[in-house]
């Protein structure tokens, strides 16, 4: 099954405030089925390359790589600012960290809590903040901090197909 590539995606709007709660659920879990997902994997494998793609490694660090910015559009959107920061789809903070050289636990364990403050931040959030849209510098729409949230559930659901994906090829090849 062929998965549609990321910058390829188009988010519908969501009208619903009402559905942020399930979305910070969602978001809320992500390190936990994270954990789940990589338990499975070999540890000689998490390392592993496919051609270009990232490790298994690589895939959870850009995960977290990317908190701030995800935490810093939800503060951008409540205080007003007409356009989000734009994110650099170079990927370079990725690309150029070490994040194969470190210990599995400790990227975990990293990317929970930066996650935890993501969700503390949703959490606090008004009715008035949720009416709130700044523009994305990417899609070129206004984006509310609820379809952020659904945003950002997704990029996490694309990078845990990524590493469903690597396992798989993984496995087949042993």
């Amino acid at each position: 099954m062929k998965r549609t590539e990321w910058f390829e995606r188009k988010f519908s709007p969501i009208t619903d405030s009402g559905l942020l709660p399930g979305i910070i659920e969602r978001l809320a879990g992500t390190p936990l089925r994270l954990e789940a997902k990589v338990r499975k994997i070999t540890p000689a494998l998490l390392e592993q390359r496919s051609g270009t793609k990232w490790s298994v490694k690589k895939e959870i660090g850009h995960l977290n790589d990317l908190e701030p910015l995800w935490l810093g559009r939800v503060t951008q959107i409540q205080a007003g600012i007409p356009e989000l920061t734009a994110a650099d789809l170079t990927n370079r903070k990725t690309h150029e960290a070490d994040h194969d050289d470190r210990l599995l636990v400790d990227l975990l364990l990293d990317f929970s809590t930066s996650r935890d403050k993501l969700i503390t931040k949703l959490k606090s959030l008004r009715d008035d903040d949720l009416k709130k849209a700044s523009v994305h510098p990417r899609l070129k729409t206004p984006m509310t901090i609820t379809e952020l949230a659904y945003f950002v559930a997704e990029h996490d659901d694309h990078h845990l197909a990524q590493i469903s994906s690597l396992s798989e090829e993984f496995d087949k090849g042993n």
